[in-house]
């Protein structure tokens, strides 16, 4: 396999995976040499993505990437993801389950791959606390989601991923650089999330990008976040991608 061919692989999953959360999302990154070559004898190509955030409030998204020629290549794609969300807001805890689908269309410059997605989304929610539990009626509305994976140099990777949705009025942002060592890409990340509630969350941190696990992909993140009135605490995600 050609180095360009390569490099286009390492991209792909984690680009995936930046459509999960939002609630909060993970990003989407990179499927890898084995996903390329597993992809190149069906005509459709499917990428499965998965991502848990433990902190003081808790997110979970599971979700999957089309395309109809393959994951690795410039063209046509849809993600779906549904995820849930547990958070503590003063004295009320608001539990969330997201769900969206969206279609876009993936770029290889020589550098990396750049992406951009729409689609529509829904949210249901239930607050509790005091005594008392309330459902909300589903919401539904547009969500827009765009990221760059790029390689400044063949052994550092930068990403920067936006997603926003009308159904809550949020957006979440994650910027992150990363220097290859150790068969991962380790380095700083900062990430943003907020929505119409007046809830927001930043954090601060440390990742490790694309380590493999068998036939898994990972990417593993620890650091400090500050969310709504809460004290400054920890926090630890877990991305897994791997081809199907």
């Amino acid at each position: 396999m050609s180095d360009s061919k390569w490099k286009r692989g390492r991209f792909v999953g984690p680009a995936a995976c930046a459509a999960f959360l939002l609630g909060t999302p993970v990003s989407a990154s990179s499927q890898t040499l084995a996903s390329s070559q597993a992809s190149e004898s069906s005509p459709a190509s499917i990428l499965l993505f998965g991502s848990l955030e433990a902190s003081p409030a808790v997110f979970v998204t599971t979700g999957a990437k089309l395309a109809l020629d393959r994951v690795d290549r410039e063209g046509f794609v849809a993600l779906g993801s549904l995820g849930g969300q547990r958070r503590r807001e003063g004295a009320l805890t608001r539990d969330t389950a997201v769900g969206a689908v969206v279609l876009g269309y993936q770029w290889f410059p020589g550098w990396g791959v750049v992406a951009a997605y729409v689609g529509p989304e829904g949210s249901m929610e239930a607050v509790s606390g005091c005594g008392c539990a309330r459902a909300l009626p589903p919401r539904f509305g547009l969500r827009l989601h765009g990221e760059v994976w790029a390689h400044p140099t063949d052994a550092t990777l930068f990403t920067a991923t936006l997603v926003t949705g009308t159904t809550r009025m949020s957006a979440w942002g994650r910027l992150a650089w990363g220097y290859r060592h150790w068969d991962a890409y380790l380095g700083p990340e900062f990430a943003f999330y907020g929505d119409e509630t007046g809830y927001r969350k930043w954090t601060v941190g440390l990742h490790a990008t694309d380590f493999a696990l068998g036939r898994f992909h990972v990417r593993l993140s620890a650091g400090l976040q500050i969310a709504g009135d809460q004290d400054p605490g920890p926090y630890l995600t877990l991305s897994v991608w791997t081809p199907w």
